[in-house]
């Protein structure tokens, strides 16, 4: 799946996105287990979002996203923000990027991206690969009820003066997957019109207990297993499920 043309408003979209609880989360686990972490690797990366935020605080950042769209604007952001930050257009279960790191997040549940399990088992063997010795594997992932509660059978609008979009989600081809189908009307000031365009988005979790196996069997340690942003255990109620493991 590309972004293509959603990378051009991914930023308006996005703009209550919890950048700063995610970012919570990075501080938290990084300071408790892998406290002199310096470089960072942002793996999905999109528009850099997260990386600018890293690179602020200090960190040496690398980011990855398969889309070049997405990096396009990624690399006109660093540089509107003053950081360096190496761009690297590869899909995440391909990773092959020059030198290693202290730690590799996967937020924003980007991890639901690859549709088949291989994928997901890939990703994992090469984030342990180009990590560090003790080196941190952070990501969240949707819950699977919540997949099939939050998002299949469900419709989402919006009207904004210069974006509306029509979000329908229905059942994928796998257990706990979801299909997106977007129609978006964006304003182009240049003609005074609205252009229409259509996305498909599919998305893939898996239960807990399988991804720890991945985890385990590719290498890692896995120090917690959390829910929503809340650092308590996962429940029925439980939307968005946080890891973090460490590299043995």
């Amino acid at each position: 799946m590309m972004y293509e043309k959603f990378a051009l408003i991914y930023d308006a979209l996005m703009a209550d996105a919890p950048y700063d609880r995610w970012m919570e989360f990075f501080l938290t686990m990084q300071k408790k287990f892998h406290p002199f972490a310096r470089t960072v690797l942002d793996l999905a990366c999109g528009t850099g979002e997260m990386s600018i935020r890293l690179a602020k605080a200090g960190f040496h950042v690398t980011g990855v996203d398969l889309s070049l769209d997405m990096l396009t604007v990624a690399q006109q952001k660093t540089s509107e923000a003053g950081v360096h930050i190496p761009f690297f257009q590869q899909n995440m279960s391909e990773l092959d990027v020059p030198g290693t790191f202290d730690v590799i997040i996967i937020f924003c549940d980007s991890l639901n991206y690859l549709e088949e399990e291989t994928e997901v088992v890939e990703t994992l063997r090469r984030c342990y690969h180009v990590l560090n010795p003790g080196g941190l594997l952070l990501f969240d992932v949707h819950a699977p009820q919540y997949i099939e509660t939050g998002f299949i059978g469900k419709t989402f609008a919006y009207n904004g003066d210069d974006i509306a979009y029509i979000w329908n989600c229905f059942p994928g081809a796998h257990p706990y997957s979801v299909e997106h189908e977007l129609t978006f009307f964006v304003y182009d000031e240049e003609d005074d019109k609205y252009f229409r365009f259509d996305e498909l988005h599919k998305e893939r979790t898996f239960p807990v207990e399988q991804y720890q196996e991945w985890l385990t069997d590719s290498g890692f340690t896995i120090h917690t297993i959390s829910g929503d942003f809340s650092g308590k255990p996962v429940t029925e109620q439980t939307e968005r499920i946080f890891f973090t493991a460490q590299k043995r």
